[in-house]
């Protein structure tokens, strides 16, 4: 639900036009003058990629008196043909300065959604044209990264508008892709049972199918009947009193004028409540907000005359007094109701699955292989690395025994003269035997002893002469 603004206060003005009217805007035609004190007021998520650039625009340009101005008096015809986009070269100066910082934060915004689409492709090191890129988004220029011109209003005004024109039709899509994969798992599922498995299951679905189908009448959203509905059990106020016009103005939650897509959305509660509790496994609640939003769209289509998705009072009071608001009839069809898909789509859907899940396995097997030839790669790495380790240890052993054997050399060597001669020093074992000691006798005795002869020459014998 949009927060709520100061009485008189304009929400944002381009919306209407732009089809963006339910989330960003009111009509122009009742848009009161600018408050110089009102604070922006911030909308309910568009689901636009761009959405916050957008709503910042939008509050920017909401700030200039002069385009404000034009505005007001611009038609629809006028902003879709880029005429109001022209006026954006008289706004002041303070506000082209802000826009211009905008657009460049954008720009840096969809520069790293491109990286990172880049490397989740793994490609971390391609070269990256990012001009030609960013031609893909086309809510702005990108011939211009640097400054906002009028020609980026006017590709954010067509954008948007198309965009948002889609976006229900883009819900249906997901939907019925949503209902078609749990039909085909569940499909699936009962092929994988056997036969009284089978059985059982299908008949818990049938039984949980009826308990879903047993609800309340649901009202047809905008009659007479759900309007009652919530004027009397939401607002507490007296059914046979009801008022169209006081209905308008209480559910008119931000005072804006008009009832957009969420305060119209927010009258429906009651009558999902009627067919989907979160409690019960029988009730799908993608399947509620389907029903949300089909209920939303009768009432744009048969209320909102202008078809800018927003009911006026008048458009509202005027709705009121055809004969269909009080023709309660049978009801609103629930979503059960109108098959969401043909065999035909869920056939193609499977085909597509199929395809899809071929392809994944396809991959996990060359990951698979490449995770394996990985793993031998490692360990082959880790045998080398051992043998390196080894070798290693080993050098360091033969190094620490050469160092030990050549400290013991040095240990056992002689020391050197100052001359660097070798100075050898006395076995202990060579050391002269002292003579043992003679008695003073024997000293005696032998200095008596007459002195030793000569020795007796040779005779020689005349043969040697």
């Amino acid at each position: 639900m949009p927060t709520s603004a100061p009485h008189g206060t304009p929400f944002l003005l381009l919306a209407p036009l732009l089809m963006v009217s339910a989330v960003l805007a009111v009509p122009l035609d009742r848009a009161a003058p600018h408050q110089e004190d009102s604070q922006p007021t911030e909308s309910p998520d568009t689901g636009l990629y761009y959405h916050r650039y957008l709503q910042e625009v939008i509050n920017v340009l909401e700030t200039d008196g002069h385009f404000r101005e034009k505005l007001q008096a611009a038609n629809a015809e006028d902003i879709k043909s880029g005429k109001l986009s022209r006026e954006l070269d008289f706004v002041s100066h303070h506000v082209r300065t802000k826009l211009d910082e905008l657009k460049r934060q954008e720009v840096s915004r969809l520069r790293m959604l491109l990286k990172a689409k880049m490397d989740a492709k793994q490609e971390p090191n391609l070269q990256v044209d990012h001009l030609n890129l960013l031609k893909q988004f086309e809510h702005l220029d990108p011939q211009n990264q640097h400054t906002f011109e009028a020609r980026d209003l006017e590709l954010l005004i067509q954008t948007a508008t198309r965009d948002l024109a889609q976006y229900d039709a883009a819900h249906h899509e997901e939907f019925k892709r949503y209902e078609m994969l749990k039909e085909h798992e569940r499909r699936r599922y009962l092929e994988s049972l056997g036969e009284e498995q089978r059985k059982e299951a299908e008949r818990k679905l049938q039984e949980q199918q009826r308990r879903h189908r047993e609800h309340p009448k649901v009202n047809v959203p905008g009659s007479q009947a759900q309007l009652k509905e919530v004027w009397e059990e939401l607002d507490g106020l007296d059914p046979n009193r009801f008022n169209p016009k006081t209905f308008f103005i209480l559910h008119d939650i931000n005072s804006d004028g008009v009832l957009d897509e969420q305060e119209l959305e927010a009258l429906f509660t009651k009558e999902l409540e009627k067919v989907y509790d979160p409690k019960n496994e029988e009730d799908d609640m993608r399947e509620m907000e389907e029903e949300r939003l089909r209920m939303r769209e009768h009432v744009m289509k048969n209320v909102d005359t202008n078809q800018d998705r927003l009911v006026t009072l008048e458009e509202f009071l005027a709705s009121t007094q055809r004969k269909e608001f009080g023709d309660a009839g049978e009801g609103w069809k629930t979503v059960e109701m109108y098959p969401a898909y043909t065999e035909e789509e869920l056939r193609r859907f499977e085909e597509e699955l199929a395809a899809r899940e071929a392809e994944l396995n396809a991959k996990a097997q060359r990951l698979s292989q490449e995770t394996e030839a990985l793993g031998r790669s490692q360990d082959r790495l880790e045998a080398q690395k051992r043998e390196l380790q080894q070798a290693v240890l080993q050098m360091e052993q033969r190094k620490q025994q050469q160092q030990q054997q050549q400290q013991q050399r040095e240990q056992n060597a002689p020391p050197s003269k100052p001359d660097g001669q070798l100075q050898f020093r006395a076995d202990p074992d060579d050391a002269p035997v002292p003579a043992p000691a003679r008695d003073q006798k024997d000293v005696a005795a032998s200095e008596k002893k007459a002195p030793e002869q000569p020795p007796e020459l040779p005779q020689l014998d005349s043969q040697h002469l």
